[in-house]
């Protein structure tokens, strides 16, 4: 199994940045990214990166956050700049294996005020 770490989590204030760092147990694992999830709402989708390298984000944070992932240390990290308000939520790490296996971190709590 994988076990997943998050850290960089914090309070900033708008138009601030933050950087967000997964460490994982394992490094068999095909796709990597960032979920997000506010009180009262859906797990959404933030980023994802493949082995490769290949990203995809969501409309919402595509020109202000950015994805990396360095394989030899098996983390996966978020970079994210002109934080705002919305931003506001639990930070998941997620990573799928090859076999279809899904895992989850603990979370980090992200908080932009106004």
């Amino acid at each position: 199994q994988v076990q997943l770490v998050e850290s960089g989590g914090g309070l900033v204030q708008a138009g601030g940045s933050l950087r967000l760092s997964c460490a994982a147990s394992r490094n068999i694992l095909s796709v990597m990214g960032w979920y997000r999830q506010a009180p009262g709402k859906q797990r959404d989708m933030v980023a994802t990166i493949t082995r490769g390298g290949n990203t995809n984000y969501a409309d919402s944070v595509k020109g202000r956050f950015t994805i990396s992932r360095d394989n030899a240390k098996n983390t996966v990290n978020l970079e994210m700049n002109g934080l705002k308000p919305e931003d506001t939520a639990v930070y998941y790490c997620n990573a799928k294996s090859l076999l279809g296996a899904d895992f989850w971190g603990q979370g980090t709590q992200v908080t932009v005020s106004s």
